[in-house]
This record gives structure tokens, sequence and C-alpha cells, in this order.
């Protein structure tokens, strides 16, 4: 019952806060700038999952404020999940500065699965990729990204 009545009120909570966005008006393109610039607050968090999240949100917006803060966080992150998305999120925005950055961590990231990620997003994403995959990705004869 608990459970119940607490479903009703969270429901009630967020249609009423739906609603008053709706009354505030706030214009679509006014939507975009205000979240991209929390994003890109988030970008720069301390905490890794709130940064990841942002960095692929802000790929997905196609945003060109974070293509530099994307290719810092690609070349000097610790965390290879965090390059990873910051490659993918900069495939997507498709700026050539992020773009060529990509192309260069699939060369020469410490990491082999962080260097094949890169080469298949620029594969995906970038016109022209200058990568091919060898190998049919089984255990014998693994795929690679070939130049």
């Amino acid at each position: 019952m608990k459970r119940v009545v607490a479903g009703m009120v969270a429901m009630m909570l967020i249609a009423s806060v739906a609603q008053a966005a709706d009354r505030m008006n706030i214009q679509p393109q006014e939507r975009y700038v205000k979240a991209e610039a929390n994003l890109l607050t988030a970008l720069a968090s301390d905490n890794a999952g709130l940064q990841e999240s942002a960095a692929y949100m802000l790929g997905e917006m196609g945003s060109t404020k974070a293509v530099v803060p994307l290719m810092r966080m690609l070349r000097a992150s610790e965390s290879e999940s965090a390059r990873i998305v910051a490659a993918l999120a900069l495939c997507r925005i498709g700026d050539s500065r992020g773009v060529y950055a990509v192309e260069r961590a699939a060369q020469f990231d410490d990491s082999k699965n962080v260097q094949a990620l890169c080469a298949w997003f620029h594969g995906q994403y970038a016109e022209g990729s200058a990568f091919a995959f060898t190998g049919d990705g089984s255990s014998d004869t693994p795929a690679v990204a070939a130049r």
C-alpha cells in the first residue's frame, strides 16, 4: 500500500514539474543552450560516471563547444572507458579537430582496446576513414585495425 501511495505521489510530482516547464514557455533553443552549459560543467566533474555521461550526451547533441574538452579527455584521461566515450562523442560531433584526435588515438593510445574502438568509431562516423579491419573477430584471428 505504501508503494502505491509513493508511486502516485511521484507521478503527481512529475506531472506538476512538466506543467510548470510548459508554463515557463522555454524555447527549444534556450533549452539546448542550458542543457549544453550544464553538460559542459558536468564534463569537468571529478565524478567519472557523470563525466562519461556528459561526454556521451554532448556527442549526441553535436556540441561543437565540447570538442576541446573532449579532446583533452581523450588524450589525458587515465580511464579507458572515459577515452572511449570521448572518442565516440568526438566522432559523432564530426569536427575535423576531434576526428583527427580520434584517428591519432587509434594509432597511438596505450590501450589496444581503445585503439580498436577509436578506429571503429572513425570508420563508422568519419568520411573517408583510413582504417580497415583485418581478421574475423574470433579468438583465432582477432579483428584489428589496419591502416
